[in-house]
């Protein structure tokens, strides 16, 4: 099979304002007899849902949690890109475009980015007059800060909590097409498969969580909208509940899956405490727009504060490194994830962590506490302020941006960060991979789409800062109703899609078999027992650093550990009830078979770039080598029965409006 992404020809800024005016359209009438299965209601779920309802689809919503409103993307704090140049600091549509393929190592697609970057503005003013209480200056205008891996002011943002904010809006959407019928939300249920009919996908099987029945949906389209797979790694940042089972289910159906490698690290999280932690907790990229990141200079006070005999505050300027600020001194502390994330790791491996465990590295505030209590001062027309009524004044301000964030260190650590420097080391927050889709949004099977996180095609291999809550409502406001409905334009005559069928019967039946084997298979380890292990295999072996011989070790280890859990996995409990553990035993051997693929993917890449990052093929000064003769491409997986039989296809990267060039943030 070849790969066709289905790119419009043209300008690139003309491509998509084309691409609209030529696709064939779904009238009003014709609407109404067309169903629309969206699996997730996050942020990109949520916001199609409701888009696709209110151009008057049927729609059926289906979410694991009992409201959308609790879906991952509510953990979201920093903010949302777009191109508005509000702060009349040279930005444009294009530089967004340019920041984001750059930020990505240039492993994106070109025409999917500025499309993104088109629609971003639009976001802006949806959420506005949806009511979400963005941050606005002292005149009443959006305010925009920073983030990592430009040099503008572009993110706009809800304190520390933008996603809440935003799932709030596309929630309240949600709701208005609930109340008019045009969305039956299904609430605690999860998709075990999807069903094609003839090729196209048709329907999936769900599971309702509470009572564990077994239930057939049929449509003429399905939407997979469910995130990324970070949780192959134990621990991440995610909500535990998030997995990969959605996409995995497809991509066993059909549905190549791109880039599975590209996983981003983040570079401030609240560290790990002990062996017994079951997730990690994110401290907002935002922060680094005032925290400076540093270690002591000198080894000898390292080990002094790990063994706490010193304090951070005790240690005076000169025997601080700020090691961003010296190592990248145009972007400093704002350089992207995966620079920053390796540069924190670097410093702990050469001796220089903070922490018990020797992995962390200080985000401190004292400068901006100090430089907002002038600033302060002076407004309030207060001359010769102390030491103290400057602190008090500055202290102000950070709590006013950032508040919310420093209550929760303080709670997770016990800690006061306004007075001694936050603790921070990178932990696995978000995936750049997933399933692949064309221009459209279209997996490689007919009639069944991927959007926001869960797919591949923004992000190349590394994500800046607040792309993913743009990403996930361009999509889902702005990109998908148009593509949808060019599919859809063909089915009017179609009906409604029978559930009895053999293709519905089968699934139903192969979902109920691997439910049925879990509850009678009576093991001696708990799922979790698995999960750890794979996790820990994951981030030694394939995570912020990875190498050839620890990624053939991996995938040995991975079907040492896979070939085990299906035979001494215990999961108690019953199919005809609510049963946790049940839910997590199948998304756990999902995850087992994606952490071979991901290795692999990552042993098949012999370079590094983005968040991908291979020992072997780095420059002198430490910085990723990236080899575009070789490996300008997207990886695209076929499933073949077993993950290391895995067939790659290569959909080539064409880059003609940006220069192919080595990322430099110095």
């Amino acid at each position: 099979m070849k790969l066709d992404s289905k790119v419009p020809e043209g300008p690139i800024k003309d491509k998509w304002t084309n691409y609209k005016n030529k696709i064939d359209l779904v009238n009003p009438a014709n609407k109404r007899n067309i169903d629309i299965i969206v699996v997730g209601t996050g942020l990109a779920g949520g916001s199609a849902a409701a888009t696709l309802a209110e151009l008057g689809y049927n729609v059926k919503a289906f979410a694991y949690q009992d409201s959308p409103r609790r879906a991952h993307s509510i953990a979201a704090q920093g903010g949302i890109n777009a191109s508005k140049n509000y702060m009349g600091d040279g930005d444009s549509d294009y530089r967004l475009f340019y920041d984001t393929v750059k930020g990505g190592d240039y492993r994106s697609r070109e025409a999917n980015v500025y499309r993104l970057a088109e629609v971003s503005t639009n976001i802006i003013d949806q959420c506005v007059a949806q009511g979400v209480p963005f941050a606005r200056d002292y005149g009443g205008l959006l305010d925009n800060r920073s983030f990592g891996g430009v040099l503008v002011s572009r993110t706009f943002y809800a304190k520390g909590q933008t996603g809440q904010q935003l799932l709030l809006g596309a929630y309240s959407a949600m709701n208005r097409q609930i109340a008019r019928g045009k969305i039956t939300m299904y609430n605690r249920h999860e998709m075990l498969d999807v069903v094609k009919i003839g090729g196209k996908a048709r329907g999936i099987i769900a599971r309702d969580l509470v009572t564990g029945e077994l239930e057939r949906h049929s449509a003429h389209a399905v939407v997979i909208a469910t995130g990324g797979y970070g949780n192959v790694y134990f621990l991440s940042t995610n909500a535990m509940g998030s997995n990969v089972t959605a996409a995995w289910k497809i991509h066993k159906k059909g549905a190549f899956f791109a880039n599975p490698c590209f996983t981003q690290i983040h570079p401030t999280c609240i560290p790990r405490s002990g062996d017994y932690q079951s997730k990690l907790t994110l401290m907002s990229e935002s922060l680094r727009n005032d925290g400076r990141i540093w270690v002591p200079n000198k080894l000898e006070d390292a080990k002094a504060i790990r063994e706490g005999k010193l304090k951070p505050t005790q240690l005076k300027e000169e025997d601080r490194d700020y090691f961003l600020e010296r190592r990248y001194p145009a972007f400093g502390n704002l350089v992207p994830r995966d620079v920053a994330s390796r540069a924190a790791k670097e410093r702990c491996d050469a001796g220089f962590g903070v922490n018990k465990t020797g992995e962390a590295v200080y985000l401190d505030f004292a400068s901006a506490i100090e430089r907002y209590g002038k600033t302060q001062a002076k407004i309030q027309g207060i001359d010769n302020a102390s030491k103290e009524k400057i602190t008090e004044l500055g202290e102000k301000i950070i709590e006013e941006k950032y508040g919310n964030l420093f209550q929760m260190y303080e709670k997770i650590v016990d800690e006061n960060p306004y007075k001694t420097p936050m603790m921070i080391y990178p932990a696995t927050h978000y995936t750049m991979g997933g399933v692949w889709v064309d221009y459209n949004l279209m997996t490689t099977v007919e009639g069944l789409y991927c959007i926001g996180e869960a797919n591949f095609s923004d992000h190349g291999a590394n994500r800046l800062g607040a792309s993913a809550l743009m990403q996930g409502l361009a999509d889902g406001y702005f990109v998908l109703p148009y593509t949808i409905g060019d599919y859809l334009s063909k089915d009017i005559r179609t009906g409604t899609i029978p559930t009895d069928g053999p293709e519905f019967e089968q699934a139903e039946k192969e979902a109920k078999q691997q439910l049925e084997f879990f509850v009678n298979n009576k093991g001696t380890h708990s799922v979790d027992y698995y999960h750890k292990k794979l996790g820990k295999i994951m981030w030694d072996k394939v995570g912020m650093a990875r190498n050839e011989k620890g990624l053939k070790e991996a995938i040995k280890e991975i079907q040492e550990i896979r070939d085990d859990f299906w035979k001494n996995v215990r999961v108690p409990g019953g199919i005809h009830e609510l049963n946790p553990e049940l839910e997590k035993a199948g998304r756990v051997a999902d995850f087992l078979e994606l952490g071979e693929l991901f290795a692999k993917d990552a042993l098949e890449r012999n370079e590094s770039c983005g968040g991908h990052f291979r020992e072997e093929y780095q420059t002198p000064e430490g910085e990723a080598l990236r080899d575009d003769k070789n490996y300008a491409y997207v990886a695209a997986w076929e499933y073949t029965g077993k993950p290391s039989e895995a067939i790659l296809h290569k959909e080539n990267l064409e880059f003609k409006d940006i220069e192919l060039k080595t990322r430099s943030y110095k």
